[in-house]
């Protein structure tokens, strides 16, 4: 079965203004679904996004919420249904970056602050958003995590924990509601070409440009959004009928490292 057309699907994806989310947004757009960009700050940026999705021949329309705040969150997931319809497909890949020390000098408030976006906001718009999600026979959702998950490097607790958090919402999530119809999957990147993936690198590298570190990759770059993209698309799509409660890293069989 290869069948990735989402005609008919609405999503929303949160952080879809820029990075990642804005090439998943795009991607399920090229593909037939109806989009709700959610951002947090940068509306010219979702306003972007829209005009693209829009140029596709898709609906679209933004939506400003923190998904660490209950009532914006609800407010937007009841705004949504009411302009598109139930959703049938919820990205969350809302995320932020720890500081990069070590635990010694974190304090608790940057570990709360990233467990609030990456796996509280996470569990609240999941939550929200399921009484919409089941009223369809087939729904989607998609955690974006991190090959992070698969290392723990030193100096990252904050952004390492939030996101294990966020895989044990996805796989706890999956066994809950597949009764429902409702599909749950993880797709965990590398460092990928993005605002943050650039921020990163020149934090550790000190280089602005991170296409100075595409021969230390696989393939010989440094995955993109559409890379990430691509898994999305398949996990949410006919072309994948029975995957649930599984995890796809986007890391070049093992090999994307820049340290």
């Amino acid at each position: 079965m290869t069948d990735m057309n989402l005609a008919g699907r609405t999503a929303l994806v949160t952080g879809a203004s820029r990075g990642i989310g804005r090439g998943i947004a795009l991607a399920l757009a090229k593909a037939g679904a109806d989009i709700a960009v959610n951002y947090t700050r940068d509306a010219a940026a979702a306003a972007e996004t829209v005009a693209e999705i829009q140029a596709l021949g898709r609906k679209a329309k933004a939506y400003q919420a923190s998904v660490a705040d209950e009532e914006a969150s609800a407010a937007m997931v009841a705004a949504i249904e009411a302009d598109f319809g139930p959703l049938s497909i919820l990205i969350n890949n809302a995320g932020i970056a720890s500081r990069g020390r070590s635990v010694a000098d974190t304090d608790a408030a940057e570990v709360e602050k990233l467990l609030a976006i990456h796996a509280v906001g996470a569990h609240r718009l999941s939550r929200l958003a399921l009484p919409q999600l089941r009223q369809h026979d087939r729904s989607d959702i998609v955690i974006i995590s991190s090959i992070a998950t698969l290392h723990h490097a030193a100096n990252g607790a904050p952004y390492n924990m939030a996101k294990a958090a966020g895989e044990a919402l996805a796989l706890t999530l999956a066994k809950e509601e597949v009764k429902n119809g409702v599909r749950v999957n993880i797709v965990a990147p590398s460092l990928t070409v993005s605002d943050m993936g650039e921020r990163l690198a020149r934090a550790i590298t000190g280089n602005d440009d991170i296409h100075h570190l595409d021969a230390k990759f696989p393939f010989g770059r440094v995955p993109t959004p559409d890379d990430v993209a691509a898994a999305v698309v398949w996990f949410v799509s006919d072309a994948n009928p029975y995957c649930s409660g599984q995890k796809l890293n986007i890391d070049g069989a093992g090999q994307a490292s820049f340290r």
